[in-house]
């Protein structure tokens, strides 16, 4: 695997020391982005980030993961260093579809899809599509239905001025974390170098899957083992619509104290144990 051209900073300081392969996949639809750590050998996680975001913001989590997985991740279409769509379009199950077509380019047969935010529903769409690869699916700060959404933020982000200032977009994702939490230079970047067709319509792709049919119902008819983590103090959706995905047959709900929207920044640590103690039953 041939690695790409641009290496920027991670969001967190960690010093990640693991083995590591990089490419971007031609794929039907525009090219995407692949990342993967630790043994090859191992079960495979597959980590989905949210809008607005990327691989990245994964960064502290995967050192905690990689020495008993085989972690892969993946920039969405339009996001990171990965291609927008030819289309244009961004759908959630097209989504799903290009990051099925990546998974079988580099032969993987099945993983545990872990996905935070609204990369949760592309996760949901491709455990509906491909039984077969997914085996169990790992929410974190999902939220689980418009109803749920609480998040009213400031002005909405302004086409005709793009790309935003960096205060703008600070604006923009504080609500992201807990209140306080710096919001990382890292995403101000990446959010900065988005389209805002592709930040736009990938968030607007969102609202029309979860809308159509609440998670929980969704996930309830994939029948595959669920794991909910949580920030109590998350600012974007209802904290206490968790309980909501408790219809799932056998899922596992858990909270983060004094985590925001992002554990997986704030919360690395407590973040990665709630998830490898699923993994391991």
């Amino acid at each position: 695997m041939t690695p790409p051209d641009r290496h920027p900073q991670p969001y967190s300081d960690l010093d990640i020391d693991i083995d590591t392969q990089e490419a971007v996949l031609p794929l039907d639809h525009g090219d995407l982005y692949v990342r993967q750590d630790g043994p090859a050998d191992a079960p495979a996680l597959l980590l989905i980030h949210g809008s607005a975001t990327s691989s990245r913001s994964w960064d502290a989590l995967v050192p905690l993961l990689t020495a008993s997985h085989r972690v892969i991740r993946v920039d969405l279409p339009g996001h990171g260093r990965s291609s927008e769509p030819a289309d244009r379009r961004y759908e959630t199950s097209a989504q799903a579809r290009t990051v099925s077509a990546a998974m079988d380019r580099l032969g993987v047969s099945r993983v545990t899809t872990v996905a935070h935010s609204s990369g949760g529903y592309t996760a949901t769409a491709l455990a509906e599509q491909r039984p077969d690869l997914v085996d169990a699916l790992v929410l974190i700060n999902t939220g689980p239905g418009m109803d749920a959404f609480i998040d009213k933020g400031g002005a909405p982000m302004d086409p005709a001025q793009w790309p935003p200032t960096d205060e703008q977009v600070r604006a923009f994702a504080s609500t992201g974390f807990r209140a306080g939490y710096e919001v990382p230079q890292g995403l101000v970047d990446e959010l900065r170098s988005m389209s805002f067709h592709a930040l736009s319509a990938s968030m607007q792709a969102s609202i029309a899957y979860v809308s159509r049919q609440p998670l929980p119902d969704r996930l309830k008819a994939v029948g595959k083992p669920l794991q909910v983590i949580f920030g109590d103090q998350d600012r974007r959706w209802r904290p206490s619509s968790a309980g909501d995905y408790q219809v799932v047959p056998g899922a596992q709900i858990e909270s983060l104290p004094g985590a925001g929207h992002t554990p997986i920044l704030e919360e690395p640590q407590q973040t990665a144990a709630l998830l490898l103690a699923f993994t391991r039953s």
